[in-house]
């Protein structure tokens, strides 16, 4: 990433005159008048045979006729005259700033605004204007990342902002390879803003993600993603993030469907046909045809495809079409059964299966009395299920007060937090750093 958020020194140089050389060595008049006299030159002036060297009515043409070998002859004889004064010397590593950034010679531009930075004669915020140059310079230009993040932490330590150009400090560590150090003031850094109530930078969170990849931390990566979805949602976000959470180790395939469902939601326009297909495939083993046979008809609007997976993908829409119109006809013939039977799981599909088909209240309260009856196998299951039934429905509070209370290293817990998420977007997307 370039510095382009970091002064140009050109600007830098034109905002404080430090470009226009005339404003600062016009002083040829008071040398005619005095050039007679034995005395010493004033203490801020430039003696008349450096002057005659110098003099902006000539070196401005040395550098519009790019004409840098004569520019720098003239600079280097007036350095060598004995007893160059500080003001003088002041003048000429202008000069010499001058040169560096008409040739780009960024080492000499470097050397020549330090060497002003520390000669006093700045004031304090055109000081700090300088050190943050030469920090850019170093970063952007030279790529001496150890030099940035001395001049970058010089920065924050004499302006008392420590923030400003924080992110280069740390894309510095990363850019030298450093990526430990990059990633624990990465990690710093974002629990600082989420403590403060902030949103963490979106740079920071980017460069925890490659961090992860230079390493092969796919947990690292993976978390990454999950707060840029959280603060910086789209759907490319959200489409990795899900895909991705079916790769961790102790993730179990029994959650497919789950993780499906909210794909098709969060990110609608990564989905492709084949991904309405797997949906339409689970929810028919599962038993939930209605939802089968919108995932197909989401898909596939039209004939099947005339292709290999032809004869698969009818199957899969004959059986959720049939499914579908039983559970029209027929599904309030199973509620005597699922209330008679002592596993509660019948009652939480048998009222999943209202929710597809529209009838959202009745159909909660099915699955509330079947987790009221028990779950035998995985009752955390039936909570995630009713919890985005309650999404769905659009009843956010009751939907997230439960959500909190899911957990479960094996993806329903971290399905939990990305129903959080889905419901509680950002008010408004941060403004990304330019």
């Amino acid at each position: 990433m370039s510095h382009t958020r970091l002064a140009r020194i050109s600007l830098i140089l034109a905002a404080i005159g430090l470009n226009a050389a005339p404003a600062m060595l016009g002083m040829s008049p008071v040398y005619a008048a005095e050039a007679a006299k034995p005395a010493e030159p004033p203490k801020d002036a430039v003696r008349p045979e450096i002057f005659k060297l110098i003099d902006p009515a000539q070196t401005k043409d040395l550098l519009a006729a790019k004409n840098y070998a004569e520019f720098k002859n003239r600079i280097d004889t007036a350095a060598a005259m004995p007893n160059v004064t500080p003001y003088e010397e002041f003048v000429l590593n202008q000069m010499r700033v001058q040169l560096g950034q008409a040739n780009g010679d960024h080492q000499g531009t470097v050397k020549a605004l330090s060497a002003m930075i520390d000669s006093g004669r700045l004031k304090p915020e055109d000081k700090l204007r300088f050190i943050d140059a030469v920090a850019g310079i170093y970063y952007s230009n030279i790529k001496d990342y150890d030099q940035a993040i001395t001049w970058f932490t010089r920065y924050g330590t004499e302006s008392g902002d420590t923030l400003k150009q924080r992110q280069f400090i740390v894309r510095s560590y990363f850019f030298k390879d450093d990526f430990a150090t990059a990633k624990a003031e990465a990690l710093k850094d974002i629990a600082a803003a989420k403590k403060s109530g902030a949103t963490p930078p979106k740079d920071e969170l980017n460069l925890l993600g490659n961090v992860g990849i230079k390493t092969k931390d796919t947990e690292l990566y993976l978390q990454a993603v999950e707060e840029l979805t959280r603060y910086y949602p789209t759907e490319d976000y959200w489409f990795d993030l899900l895909n991705r959470t079916r790769g961790k180790k102790a993730y179990a395939p029994r959650l497919d469907l789950d993780i499906a469902r909210l794909k098709a939601l969060a990110a609608p326009s990564k989905m492709e046909p084949e991904d309405y297909a797997e949906i339409a495939e689970l929810a028919v083993l599962g038993g939930f045809f209605t939802e089968a046979k919108i995932a197909m008809d989401k898909g596939y609007p039209g004939a099947i495809p005339n292709d290999k997976n032809k004869a698969a993908l009818q199957k899969i829409r004959d059986s959720a079409n049939k499914g579908a119109a039983d559970d029209a006809k027929n599904i309030d013939k199973g509620i005597d059964s699922a209330l008679k039977s002592k596993d509660g799981v019948g009652l939480v599909n048998l009222g999943y299966n209202y929710v597809t088909l529209g009838q959202a209240d009745k159909g909660i309260d099915l699955m509330k009395q079947g987790i009221a009856k028990g779950v035998s196998k995985n009752p955390e299951d039936a909570k995630l299920r009713l919890a985005y039934a309650l999404a769905i429905a659009g009843k956010k509070d009751d939907s997230v007060k439960l959500l909190e209370t899911i957990s479960g290293n094996d993806g329903r817990g971290d399905l939990a937090r990305y129903w959080i998420m889905y419901q509680n977007p950002p008010k408004a997307a941060p403004a990304e750093a330019k």
